[in-house]
Order: structure tokens, then C-alpha cells, then sequence
């Protein structure tokens, strides 16, 4: 007998809001992040800093093994499918950091294409992550418990060359805070409280 739920079983209490993203023109896009770029700018001129943030997220357990996470005035639920003991109310941990390195991504794709008067219409994003669960189920410790490798594939539209977007794509992957999570080590501290 297993211990999985199965989908039939899953309790429906978590609901998970829809969002939706306003409309915004091409020139009202250029205008944020002249605006924010000069901002920024301005602030780390003045106070060098200005720059460091600390970001601060906290998760709570909820159900079989999801999570919900609040990050600001921001809230989502991270979860796993039933074959890892999940009930598959939304995606999983591994799935929220290929989409954060997506979402990175999209941003500093914009923010540069702007700085270095490449035009960019239109932006897709895919990551493709590898990864071995032998580690994160007790089966094989010669296997990283993380990704393997990640592969983007970033499909840009407008009327720029190849090589003006390999130009962007260059200063995007030297720039991304996200992308640089993934190609870099980052010291990581954990502690652990009795509560």
C-alpha cells in the first residue's frame, strides 16, 4: 500500500489566485525603464550602498510536502506531484527556479535591450533543467542533488541583426542576478531553531 494521494483524494482548500498582467505599450515599457535606470542610477551615484538589498522570503508547510511561501506582499504555493508525496497543487521547487531564472531573464533581457538601444518586440523564454533524483532519494551520493546542467533557449523578435541579439544576449548572461545563482557558487548558511 502506498502512502502517495492520489488526485481524487486532494483536499481542496489551497486555491491559488490568477493573476493577470496589464497591458503595456512598447513605448510605455521604454519609458519605466529609462525612468527606473536613471533612478537607480541617481541613488547608487549618491550612495554606493544604495545598491545592496537583501531579499527576504518565508515558506510555511502546508498538506503532504507544499509550501507556502510569502515574499513581500506577495504570496504562492510550492508543491510537488503525487509521485514525490505532493497533492500537484502547483509547480515545484525545481520548476520555480528554472521559472525565476526565466523571469530573470525577461527583466534584464528588457532592461539591457534598452540600455543599448536594441530593440526588442517580443521575448520567449524556455529552461530545460537535468536532474538526477537518485541523490534526493537515498539511491546514488555520486549524483549532484541538483541540476546537472540547464540549458535557455531565448527566442527574441524585432528587426535587429543576429549579432546585435548576441551582443544583448552577452551582456544579459554577465548581468543576471539569477543566471548567476545557477553559473556561480553562492554561500549558502543554515541554522536551525527548535521552535
Amino acid at each position: 500500500m502506498t502512502s502517495l494521494a492520489l488526485a481524487t483524494d486532494r483536499p481542496q482548500s489551497t486555491t491559488i489566485p490568477s493573476v493577470t498582467v496589464p497591458s503595456i505599450t512598447a513605448a510605455d515599457r521604454a519609458q519605466r525603464l529609462d525612468d527606473a535606470g536613471a533612478a537607480w542610477s541617481k541613488r547608487i551615484d549618491q550612495n554606493r550602498d544604495s545598491s545592496k538589498l537583501t531579499y527576504r522570503v518565508e515558506g510555511v508547510g502546508e498538506g503532504g510536502v507544499a509550501t507556502r511561501v510569502r515574499a513581500g506582499k506577495h504570496e504562492f504555493v510550492i508543491d510537488e506531484p503525487a509521485a514525490l508525496a505532493g497533492d500537484d497543487v502547483a509547480a515545484s521547487p525545481v520548476d520555480y527556479a528554472l521559472g525565476a531564472l526565466v523571469g530573470c531573464q525577461v527583466v534584464v533581457y528588457r532592461l539591457y535591450a534598452q540600455a543599448l538601444g536594441i530593440q526588442v518586440d517580443d521575448i520567449r523564454v524556455r529552461a530545460e533543467g537535468d536532474l538526477d533524483a537518485a541523490r534526493l532519494l537515498g539511491k546514488d551520493e555520486t549524483v549532484r542533488p541538483g541540476f546537472s546542467g540547464i540549458r535557455l533557449h531565448v527566442e527574441l523578435t524585432g528587426p535587429e541583426t543576429q549579432e546585435r541579439y548576441e551582443q544583448l544576449r552577452d551582456a544579459v548572461d554577465i548581468n543576471c542576478p539569477v543566471y548567476d545563482l545557477f553559473a556561480n557558487p553562492t554561500p549558502v548558511v543554515v541554522s536551525v531553531a527548535k521552535g
